[in-house]
């Protein structure tokens, strides 16, 4: 019996991300960072307003090569990061199936699942109608050339970008390594009494930044929080619907039904300046003000045991948003070098725009 993982010697062709469009550029520097380190030679694709790149290698590898390289959490610019291993071009219109299952079985590889998606831009999207009404026939096919068996586990998930209506990438998901979500992207409901739809990126934050154990773990109703920069009150609502207690920090006023919770202190200070008279489980940021400022206040906050963890946004400039984030990482590095091992996770959402989201927190 072979003791490598299903998959692991499926040949591919390099690495495909999907990013928020006019993000192609600084995902682009991430995957070449990404396919550096393991050791890959090849060139990368990135056409500006695409919602997504391509690194391309001068010859095929198999996936185990890859190793950590196919980790989605690594990029902070990637919704999704997936290792690709065919291109199908010219599609015909009135049969796209035929071409598309032949390059999936001269793979090799079998796959327990299908999922079809689009890159998240508005020409992309286009195709989105014709993916719905197309995933169960392609099934159908998949399965009659016996290259997609549903009811195996540990095989990978089939994934096919639709760029255009005529071409088709082809990516393999390994368990654990993808975003869980279609196209990389959180299906989530604004909630009918939030006072805002910022609400909607710290819901994100927890889903994508804590695995399921550590939301279970650490984020609890009867903990008590923190919410710097907290009006109207979005990010502040989420942590109460979660039945944390929390002291709100903002000059401006919170909407009368976060209020009306009774589990909101709110405190009329300088965000920059406040500090808490003992230490609280969780800190929030949301202040509008330059990244390098806002991390180094947040390292502030975890140095000196004001807080367990942060959540916090950092908005970044037009230009050198790249830059932006590796001068905050060092920030942070520089501060909490002394102080202990931690753990930042870094991602842009997809409720951020010019920003991106981190999280946090000393290892224990």
């Amino acid at each position: 019996m072979s003791n490598h993982a299903p998959g692991s010697s499926l040949p591919v062709s390099g690495l495909i991300g999907y990013c928020r469009a006019g993000f192609e550029k600084e995902l682009a520097a991430e995957i070449d960072d990404i396919a550096a380190d393991a050791g890959l030679i090849g060139y990368l694709r990135a056409l500006p307003d695409t919602g997504y790149v391509v690194y391309e290698t001068f010859e095929p590898v198999p996936l185990a090569a890859l190793g950590e390289a196919t980790d989605w959490r690594r990029p902070v610019f990637a919704r999704q990061l997936l290792p690709w291993f065919g291109r199908v071009e010219g599609l015909p219109e009135r049969d796209r199936a035929t071409p598309i299952v032949a390059a999936v079985k001269a793979s090799g590889q079998r796959f327990s699942g299908v999922v079809l998606e689009t890159p998240d831009t508005d020409v992309a999207k286009q195709q989105s109608g014709f993916c719905r009404r197309f995933a169960e026939p392609l099934s159908r096919e998949l399965e009659k050339a016996s290259a997609l068996r549903t009811s195996r586990t540990g095989l990978p998930i089939l994934h096919v970008l639709f760029t255009d209506a005529a071409t088709a990438w082809l990516a393999a998901e390994m368990p654990g390594q993808a975003s869980p979500w279609v196209m990389g992207v959180p299906r989530l409901r604004m909630p009918s009494n939030a006072p805002s739809r910022s609400t909607l990126k710290l819901a994100e934050a927890f889903a994508t930044l804590l695995s399921d154990e550590e939301r279970e773990s650490l984020l609890r109703a009867g903990q008590r929080a923190v919410d710097l920069g907290a009006a109207p009150g979005g990010w502040t609502w989420q942590l109460v619907n979660r039945g944390l207690r929390v002291i709100a920090i903002d000059n401006g006023p919170l909407r009368d039904n976060v209020m009306a919770t009774e589990m909101v202190e709110h405190i009329r200070a300088d965000g920059f300046t406040w500090r808490p008279p003992r230490p609280v489980d969780w800190m929030v940021c949301d202040m509008v003000e330059q990244p390098s400022r806002i991390a180094s206040l947040m390292a502030e906050w975890i140095a000196t045991g004001k807080c367990r963890r942060t959540i916090f946004n950092l908005k970044l400039p037009m230009k050198r948003r790249l830059e932006a984030v590796e001068q905050c990482r060092t920030l942070i590095q520089k501060r909490l070098h002394s102080v202990g091992p931690y753990e930042l996770r870094i991602k842009q959402l997809y409720h951020d725009r010019e920003e991106v989201t981190a999280y946090l927190a000393l290892k224990k």
